[in-house]
């Protein structure tokens, strides 16, 4: 690879860093072609702990929420999808949301950053998540069941 690596390096030292941004969808568009999405995801599992070094995951998840969501709070992109899926049925949440992100992604992504996190900034993600778990999670029940249900989270994180 030794001469690719000097023809890799001739061509970025040229381009700027917007050019560079500009490029990546394209190249990772080429690049991807042909892997299978066990390829893609142990590729991601090796690349990720380097390109997460130095970044505030409190700071960019918001922005990344934000641009999915559509910016400005129109119903294209994610908002639209999020509408969808809330109305049940076919394209409800349970049938568009794999539950690999559920049950893999979305905790793999927290054990990954939180370790990153000063102490103080991992106390008030922590709680800040929970948060929104409770809320979200007891919407629609009854006193009596969202008692349950904070009892068993508190049973949980306790054990």
């Amino acid at each position: 690879m030794g001469m690719m690596d000097e023809m890799m390096d001739a061509m970025m030292g040229k381009l700027s860093k917007e050019e560079k941004l500009e490029m990546m969808s394209t190249m990772m568009e080429k690049f991807l072609a042909g892997f299978t999405v066990e390829d893609k995801q142990k590729m991601m599992e090796k690349m990720m702990p380097k390109m997460m070094e130095g970044v505030n995951m409190m700071e960019m998840m918001p922005k990344m929420m934000m641009n999915m969501m559509g910016g400005n709070g129109g119903e294209g992109g994610m908002m639209g999808m999020m509408s969808k899926m809330m109305g049940g049925g076919e394209g409800s949440a349970t049938s568009m949301m794999p539950a690999t992100m559920m049950e893999t992604m979305m905790p793999q992504c927290i054990k990954t950053f939180l370790p990153k996190m000063t102490k103080e900034k991992r106390i008030d993600f922590a709680l800040n998540i929970a948060s929104i778990l409770v809320e979200q999670g007891s919407s629609g029940l009854s006193k009596k069941e969202k008692k349950d249900f904070v009892s068993k989270m508190i049973e949980k994180v306790s054990a």
